[in-house]
């Protein structure tokens, strides 16, 4: 699979999810991209930490809700730059998620309506077989809000910033 990169969105200081100073959280790296069937997507890519597995070297499956709350919530960036609370999620557990691969999330943007989006992930990883491997989906409903709202100030600082990194042109997926 090849990823055509456009942007990477930012993170943040102490998100569970994107936050690159919180050691016990996944810091996902989020890139927005189209995908071979020349769909907008955003790409999360991890490695897992053993801090995140329930039973021996599988993820919990918390983490993984929240991998996909984060990553479906964050898709509304594809079409325009405002946030999201969420309303409703759910997710299927399909497979276990091993924390010895790199795992890759996938959102995109099924639905915007006046006031809330819907849209939908999966979390995935490459088999030894070389085959993609989808582990958990989930679909969300989020309700458009002024971050000054959710947050109670403008974000700044350390809580949401431009991480400076070599970005690609593409990421492929083997």
């Amino acid at each position: 699979m090849r990823y055509k990169v456009r942007k990477k969105q930012n993170n943040s200081g102490m998100c569970f999810i994107c936050g690159v100073s919180n050691t016990a959280g996944v810091q996902m790296k989020y890139y927005e991209c189209d995908n071979e069937k020349g769909e907008q997507v955003l790409l999360g890519i991890i490695k897992p930490k053993q801090e995140h597995q329930s039973y021996p070297n599988r993820m919990h499956g918390g983490v993984a809700a929240a991998i996909i709350d984060e990553s479906v919530g964050r898709a509304l960036w594809l079409q325009r730059q405002e946030w999201g609370v969420t309303m409703e999620l759910n997710v299927k557990y399909r497979k276990p998620t091993p924390l010895d691969k790199t795992l890759y999330v996938e959102g995109k943007l099924t639905k915007v309506l006046s006031m809330a989006y819907d849209a939908e992930g999966k979390i995935f990883y490459i088999g030894d077989d070389g085959k993609e491997v989808v582990s958990v989906t989930g679909r969300g409903r989020y309700y458009i809000m002024p971050i000054e709202k959710i947050a109670g100030a403008q974000l700044g600082g350390d809580d949401w910033f431009y991480v400076e990194e070599d970005v690609p042109a593409y990421i492929d997926i083997t």
